[in-house]
């Protein structure tokens, strides 16, 4: 095998997040202005065979690991067949998926036989008048019945995406707890990340992950180290005594993982992003086809990719030494 990925400050990457669109059925608050966006037309989109190509670029560099993400990825048409080109792959181990459960149910089953070993649901409410809110028109009955049918099908793990925001959905903590302690389902409960807008209101909604284990410390929750979940990255895990699931915590903000960070990010659009939140982009597109020079556009990736992303600096409204990206969550994939 080839040299494997690895940058300046010694990470090796083997992971590659892909986003197959910038479309969404939701609008999520924290993720797509209200209005909506205006989005790439469908020519500006990475064909199944091209993100294939790259993906057999990188295996070779030692990338095992894929999840496709969005914009939500199951809006883009016939999904299970790029899945099943992925999968194909020498050297490709494992490939995740990232929705909104919205469209999951129906098609899980199809998913799973092309590829797909494991879901991420994002489900920041368990209340159907909040979900909707918080979604700007999402029917949480849904993503119930995805849920229910990722378990049937035999996705493992499942991860249940919680965006913890004050005011918004800080009151659910324990009810999402008591999820995990009556189904093996795993909640990761997600700060909220100044992408594509580090304004005020972001500021006002932020909230720390010290909150939940606070929350178990005040309830007299017994809460032990769990096991890690498989394909967990930067999610520390615990479980509540006796539960048949665990929670995780992703805190990029309040205590950020970047000295561990094993990925790298393709856009729907076809750019290479070595970190979620500078701007830095390069466009692998015009290299498909010359593998020497898709090769060549990662590692140039690589060689410019910080040491960490200071958004916590953004919080504080501090000097930030690079330029944070301007293009909003679903553009980038999440």
């Amino acid at each position: 095998m080839s040299v494997k990925l690895t940058d300046r400050f010694g990470r090796v990457h083997d992971y590659l997040r892909i986003s197959v669109t910038d479309r969404c059925n939701l609008r999520c608050v924290y993720c797509m202005p209200e209005d909506g966006m205006e989005f790439e037309p469908d020519e500006s989109m990475m064909t199944f065979e091209e993100i294939a190509a790259v993906v057999r670029v990188l295996a070779r560099r030692g990338v095992s690991k894929l999840r496709l993400t969005g914009g939500e990825p199951l809006v883009r048409k016939h999904l299970e067949q790029l899945v099943s080109m992925l999968s194909a792959v020498p050297g490709i181990e494992d490939i995740a998926l990232t929705t909104n459960g919205i469209y999951l149910a129906p098609r899980a089953e199809r998913l799973r036989a092309a590829g797909i070993t494991r879901v991420n649901i994002s489900l920041d409410s368990l209340r159907a008048d909040r979900f909707a809110l918080v979604t700007r028109g999402g029917d949480i009955r849904k993503v119930l019945a995805s849920i229910a049918e990722s378990e049937r099908v035999g996705f493992e793990p499942i991860k249940l995406n919680v965006v913890l925001m004050k005011g918004i959905n800080d009151d659910e903590i324990g009810d999402f707890l008591r999820l995990t302690a009556e189904r093996g389902l795993t909640v990761r409960f997600i700060e909220y990340m100044p992408i594509g807008h580090a304004d005020d209101g972001w500021r006002n909604r932020y909230l720390p992950l010290s909150a939940v284990l606070d929350y178990c410390a005040q309830a007299g929750l017994t809460v032990e180290p769990a096991e890690t979940v498989y394909g967990n990255g930067p999610s520390r895990n615990y479980r509540i005594a006796g539960a048949k699931g665990s929670f995780g915590l992703i805190h990029p903000v309040s205590d950020h993982f970047c000295a561990t960070c094993n990925r790298l990010r393709l856009t729907a659009d076809g750019h290479i992003k070595p970190c979620l939140y500078w701007t830095d982009e390069f466009n692998v597109r015009k290299a498909i086809g010359d593998d020497e020079a898709i090769e060549r556009l990662f590692c140039r990736a690589l060689d410019i990719k910080p040491e960490n992303h200071e958004m916590a600096q953004a919080l504080a409204r501090a000097e930030q030494s690079h330029t944070p990206t301007s293009r909003r969550m679903s553009q980038i994939g999440g």
